[in-house]
């Protein structure tokens, strides 16, 4: 008689009792993943845990937000001190509405991805799924796209008012 496939799979695993780098996630060789030194770490998961998208006790709201100020705190900075009018009086306010024009088409891409992604049809197919990530409801991502577009104004907002106030000269480095 032949040798199953559980079988062959236990004896591959039995075989390599030593210690690889880079190996099957958690000994089973179909699943798509591999465990590395920096997929297990304490660190890495430490980290992600603590992003807000994964943070535990978030309601959809407040991720959006806290998302959203990052997103638009950061995207001011490009856009005003790299631009083609960097070196003009009014180049702040144009990245300040670059930045503005940017979270709107995001929020907008977000509002597309809710559509299509928790439309009628595609919630009746995984109504028996456990949602593990608050967010991942049609109330949810409307929760987290709001907070989304809001957080992305106020973080625009306050990159703006700091570069209005503290002058960066760029040249002198």
């Amino acid at each position: 008689m032949g040798i199953g496939a559980k079988e062959t799979i236990t004896m591959i695993l039995k075989k390599a009792d030593k210690f690889d780098v880079v190996s099957s996630f958690q000994g089973d060789p179909f699943v798509g993943h591999l465990s590395t030194p920096v997929t297990n770490s304490n660190l890495t998961k430490t980290y992600l845990s603590l992003l807000p998208a994964y943070k535990t006790g978030l309601s959809p709201l407040l991720r959006g937000i806290n998302i959203g100020f990052v997103h638009g705190y950061f995207l001011l900075g490009p856009f005003a001190k790299l631009g083609p009018l960097r070196n003009s009086q009014v180049a702040n306010y144009v990245g300040f509405l670059s930045t503005i024009s940017l979270i709107i088409i995001l929020t907008a891409c977000l509002l597309i991805y809710g559509v299509v992604t928790f439309s009628e049809s595609s919630m009746n197919k995984q109504e028996n799924k456990k949602v593990l990530v608050d967010f991942l409801t049609p109330k949810g991502w409307n929760e987290f796209t709001s907070g989304f577009i809001v957080g992305g104004f106020g973080g625009a907002g306050v990159a703006y008012a700091l570069l209005k106030v503290i002058n960066f000269d760029i040249a002198a480095f």
